[in-house]
């Protein structure tokens, strides 16, 4: 079972995390994305700790009550920082310049693609659910005849002042809503809302989106062996950028389709994310 511990890369920088496996075994961090917490990772955490591997998935920043600078100020929710705070959490960890595996769903598929692209040497292997490759995802998003601009339009939503009481209005209607018709099980519904589920936490939560505006900055070709998971009842992400994604990949690429499975992949189908997972890291070791 993972262990919840916290961890402080700076002062006023003290994240909660799920950890799994042996200290010193080689390491695994999985980052979330919204709206959704650390908890989303708890079956991939016991499958990698019980096959030897040191798992740690945090609450980012934000979603940590320790690490929540002021939203109002949404430079401190910049993308760089939030990457910043991964590599600094596996330093914290024991692991210094050491070589990782690196997870990432939806916004922690974000910091993802960003790190393996600005840290290439570092990331063994790179596993994405449900976000496609940034370059993919805005060459969809501008489509004239595509679909994504339509599916993406809950971001723009997020940069209303408001958006944090919409969402949480009616004990988190939409929330609940929106992660079981993905099919999110109860329980963890719970569990995420226990995190993400107040005020303070949801206005920091969407200081993110803030922070970034309405455009994804491009990247380079990723050169890190990369497993992009996404499933096509997706209601978020489109086939297009999905299937797209291998068009930025300069590295061993494998791209798995789960028919039926939504945008919370590791919620939904946690036994098969969990086997995919483990062929990836055994595959390309650090």
């Amino acid at each position: 079972m993972p262990s919840l511990e916290q961890i402080t890369i700076a002062p006023g920088l003290t994240f909660d995390a799920l950890t799994a496996g042996e200290p010193g075994a080689p390491l695994v961090l999985l980052l979330h994305g919204f709206a959704e917490s650390m908890h989303c990772w708890r079956a991939q955490l016991g499958a990698l700790g019980d096959m030897g591997y040191r798992a740690i998935a945090p609450s980012q920043r934000g979603y940590s009550p320790g690490a929540r600078p002021d939203p109002n100020d949404t430079a401190n929710y910049h993308i760089d920082r939030l990457m910043d705070d991964a590599i600094a959490i596996t330093a914290a960890a024991g692991y210094g310049d050491a070589r990782f595996h690196l997870v990432g769903h939806d916004w922690g598929g974000s910091i993802g693609w960003a790190l393996a692209d600005r840290h290439h040497a570092r990331v063994a292997s790179l596993t994405i659910l449900s976000r496609p490759h940034p370059n993919a995802f805005n060459r969809a998003l501008h489509m004239v005849d595509g679909d994504q601009a339509q599916r993406s339009r809950h971001h723009k939503a997020f940069l209303e002042p408001d958006a944090a009481d919409i969402v949480l209005a009616d004990d988190a209607k939409w929330l609940r809503e929106r992660l079981a018709a993905n099919g999110v099980p109860a329980a963890a519904i719970e569990a995420h809302l226990a995190v993400l589920g107040n005020k303070d936490a949801m206005e920091a939560a969407l200081a993110w989106y803030r922070a970034r505006g309405a455009i994804r900055g491009p990247l380079g070709p990723i050169r890190v062996p990369t497993l992009f998971i996404w499933g096509d009842a997706d209601d978020t992400v489109g086939r297009v950028a999905a299937e797209g994604t291998v068009d930025f990949i300069a590295a061993p690429y494998r791209f798995e389709v789960l028919p039926g499975v939504g945008h919370f992949a590791a919620d939904q189908a946690p036994d098969r994310v969990c086997e995919l997972l483990l062929e990836h890291v055994a595959e390309h070791p650090a």
